[in-house]
């Protein structure tokens, strides 16, 4: 299995394929795919971060509405990207592709580094660079791709919420970096954020190509997109991810901003606030796939709506009362709760599609083949539910957008938003929990039956 060449044999559902070299082989490309992954979210994220420096006294007199622009552009290329990103595995391979992706970096943050500290630099360049940081945005549908060919059904909720974990943990390392640069060398120095990463991302780029391996199994078919578009379940997951990571990351984006508009917080306040959020909500990630593994990602998506829910009210409250404390408080509880809804959102993609094999082989159908289906088949709702879940991010800064532009205050869209999640609690209830009548459930086996289910 030499890196120079790809893997031509890969057999994740073999148990004893999977102790004897399967197991170490993922493993290693897992960890690679994590770095990669955070260093795109770091890149995609980083707006949210120089914005907080632009101010008159750097030379940078952009209005509130301006503001929230330069956070919604990156956010709105990085979900269009993601469905070719998610493609792109398959065509050139996971190692190959990862990368193109991680150096392709460089360029975003070599612009922001240089054009950050000069004053007068008109509004349209910073979109211009902002658009080109969304590339990072993409990183996630080709990582998670790439991820769901290595695990085995039984462990892919673990390996996508730690993979896409790791990779969410780029969004609070670029604010935490933020705050430690303004805390030490002020805010007129935001060139130093940007200037961190270019060789963080020239090392992830040279250990991808060296460390990381091309599968030759992956099913090179056309169609693959089209085939999951043309699945019912594709869209409803993708609706509950709008509201789990689109709320991830349009809180991550904005979050400083709202805190600026809201509270009239200074850039260290801001900044001091912001990061524990997206910490948060990164490392419960993992344990949203692992509760997902062990009870369903149907029955921890709907508790977790509710929970948001709860959240958002107390969020509301604390914009009606003015209560900074309980603002930062309740949206940290929300971050925390995305990330659940993160990690057990994404594990149904291949809980449905490994049901369905499981029903093709209870019918005869070829073992090898039903289950290679699936993982294309999951591949491909990655890349849509990605790439729909992160068109939330747009539209929850939108709203930031409209709330603070025409009314001063984020109450509105904090209204809105209470009212998505309990959408989302019935979507979860009706589609996936709702009790079946029997003569249905005869017709499956009883082995699919619980997958399909019980463990959705």
């Amino acid at each position: 299995m030499s890196r120079k060449a790809c893997i031509t044999e890969w057999h994740p559902e073999d148990e004893v394929f999977w102790e004897r070299t399967g197991r170490r082989v993922a493993r290693r490309n897992l960890w690679l795919s994590v770095l990669s992954e955070h260093i795109g979210f770091s890149v995609w994220s980083m707006w949210s971060v120089l914005v907080l420096f632009m101010s008159p006294e750097i030379g940078f007199d952009f209005t509130k509405a301006e503001k929230f622009l330069l956070v919604v552009t990156p956010t709105l290329v990085g979900a269009v990207l993601r469905l070719p990103y998610s493609s792109a595995v398959a065509r050139f391979g996971g190692r190959n592709w990862t990368v193109f992706a991680s150096g392709v970096l460089l360029v975003p943050c070599t612009l922001s580094a240089y054009f950050v500290q000069r004053p007068g630099t008109p509004l349209w360049v910073f979109l211009l660079i902002g658009a080109l940081a969304g590339v990072g945005g993409g990183n996630f549908a080709s990582s998670m791709t790439n991820i769901t060919r290595f695990y085995p059904q039984r462990h892919q909720g673990w390996a996508l919420g730690l993979n896409a974990g790791g990779g969410n943990l780029g969004v609070a390392f670029v604010q935490l970096l933020g705050l430690l640069v303004i805390a030490t060398a002020g805010s007129a120095h935001p060139s130093y954020v940007a200037a961190v990463y270019l060789p963080l991302i020239a090392c992830v780029t040279v250990l991808a190509a060296v460390k990381m391996d091309n599968l030759a199994t992956v099913d090179r078919a056309r169609g693959a997109l089209r085939e999951a578009a043309a699945h019912p379940d594709t869209w409803w997951i993708s609706l509950l991810y709008v509201g789990t990571f689109g709320s991830f990351i349009g809180y991550g984006f904005a979050f400083g901003l709202v805190l600026q508009n809201q509270f009239d917080s200074t850039a260290l306040e801001a900044a001091s606030a912001i990061f524990v959020g997206p910490l948060l909500g990164s490392l419960s990630r993992p344990l949203g796939g692992w509760l997902a593994d062990r009870y369903g990602g149907a029955r921890v998506t709907l508790w977790n709506f509710l929970g948001m829910s709860v959240g958002t009210a107390v969020l509301l409250t604390a914009s009606l009362q003015g209560s900074f404390a309980l603002f930062v408080a309740a949206f940290t509880l929300l971050f925390v709760l995305t990330g659940l809804g993160n990690g057990s959102t994404y594990k149904m993609i291949p809980a449905v599609h490994a049901a369905e094999a499981e029903r093709a082989v209870a019918d005869g159908h070829d073992t090898g083949a039903a289950y290679a289906r699936a993982r294309r088949r999951s591949g491909a709702v990655i890349g849509i539910a990605g790439a729909i879940g992160a068109l939330g991010g747009v539209a929850i800064n939108l709203a930031f957008r409209i709330a603070y532009g025409s009314w001063g205050s984020g109450t509105v869209a904090f209204a809105v938003f209470l009212g998505y999640y309990g959408l989302c609690m019935l979507l979860v209830w009706a589609v996936y929990l709702r009790p079946r009548p029997e003569p249905v459930l005869a017709e499956v086996p009883r082995s699919a039956r619980q997958r399909s289910i019980v463990r959705v």
